[in-house]
């Protein structure tokens, strides 16, 4: 089978093209102010507009109340919500039910009973990401391109589809498929030459990586 990648924090047309080119099954758009990814709605709308529509387009958000919401769901054709933020398991079921559209939920990941609690959260997200928690200096709730110890994941059942995401690069998700057993990864800082900035190369890299 092979390994379905989410490509995270793109921003420009040309990071469509390198994704599509790439074969990713997913692209990532961040409305998130504190990330050097973060997109503006209408900037998003045209990115979007611009994605095949075999490929799922997932607009992640931190904590984002109901206006913020109302406004990206109507403006922008996304298939997915990311949930990055600490919303609880009451907040996931209402976003899903609110907007119709699938719901992911990112869990951070350090030890096992982060995966127990991430396990509870698939009685109402349509999908996990699995990431590895920030550490307390960092600002970003994601992409800040740490790895947690994937041998964590490794023979875990799961009710709905999982994506492995941390510290994923070219040269580690391999072995980070090999030992999670994902068959969902996700990337961002991964891909990037710098902070926001993202290589094409690096784009073909890790899908091919990943399905080695």
């Amino acid at each position: 089978m092979s390994i379905r990648c989410k490509l995270c924090g793109l921003t420009t047309l040309d990071d469509i093209s390198a994704a599509v080119r790439a074969d990713a099954s997913y692209v990532g758009f961040v409305f998130f102010l504190g990330s050097p990814r973060n997109l503006a709605i209408q900037a998003a709308n045209l990115l979007v507009a611009a994605t095949p529509n075999y490929v799922t387009k997932v607009g992640l958000v931190v904590d984002a109340d109901n206006d913020f919401l109302d406004k990206l769901t109507s403006s922008v054709s996304l298939d997915m919500l990311q949930l990055h933020g600490d919303e609880s398991f009451q907040r996931v079921a209402e976003v899903k039910a609110r907007y119709g559209l699938s719901v992911m939920k990112a869990v951070g990941i350090s030890n096992l009973r982060d995966v127990q609690d991430a396990h509870q959260f698939g009685e109402v997200a349509d999908q996990l990401l699995l990431d590895a928690k920030p550490n307390s200096a960092s600002d970003l709730p994601g992409g800040n391109g740490i790895a947690f110890d994937w041998n964590l994941l490794a023979g875990s059942s799961w009710k709905v589809p999982w994506m492995l995401a941390g510290g994923l690069k070219p040269n580690n998700v391999a072995s980070a498929v090999k030992l999670s057993g994902a068959q969902q990864v996700d990337v961002s800082s991964g891909i990037e030459t710098s902070p926001g900035i993202n290589n094409a190369k690096l784009m073909s890299e890790f899908v091919m990586q990943a399905n080695v």
